[in-house]
């Protein structure tokens, strides 16, 4: 059992997440299942909104539930189940198609463009500069100039 206070929550912290980790695994696998005894696009769409929402929290990797994904969609096609989504695209299209055409507006019904102002505002002043006297000028002088090397150290002279 922890001691320290910030090791207590911490503790407190991890059941909590784990208990909500468990109830999306387990949304997961029942929307699987459900697909899996009456594959429907319905339930594809579902399945595919379960895993995308655990990927999204880390609670899986992207390519677990793309290939997850993959193998559900093979179940769908082989039992000849259109995606939902694919649904959705058709029935705009048909909507799309009873809607009337919409005039478009000609360049002369547009509103006139605003007047812009002729008065032109002064430009920003520059800071003064200061003037340079003889100290300044000298210091910047010796500060442009390299160091001094040190000398090199001698070499000692071999004996014997």
């Amino acid at each position: 059992m922890p001691i320290i206070k910030s090791a207590k929550k911490a503790a407190r912290q991890t059941v909590k997440r784990t208990e909500h980790n468990k109830q999306i695994k387990k949304d997961i696998k029942t929307a699987i299942k459900a697909f899996r005894d009456t594959p429907t696009g319905e339930n594809l769409a579902t399945v595919q909104s379960e895993l995308d929402k655990a990927v999204k929290k880390g609670l899986i990797k992207l390519n677990t539930a793309s290939r997850r994904k993959a193998a559900l969609h093979q179940i769908a096609k082989a039992a000849g189940v259109v995606a939902k989504e694919a649904k959705k695209v058709e029935k705009n299209a048909k909507t799309a198609a009873d809607k009337p055409a919409t005039t478009k507006k000609t360049p002369t019904e547009k509103a006139p463009a605003k007047k812009v102002s002729t008065t032109k505002k002064a430009p920003a002043k520059k800071p003064a500069t200061k003037a340079t006297t003889a100290k300044t000028a000298t210091k910047k002088s010796t500060a442009a100039k390299p160091a001094a090397k040190k000398p090199a150290p001698k070499a000692k002279a071999a004996s014997k």
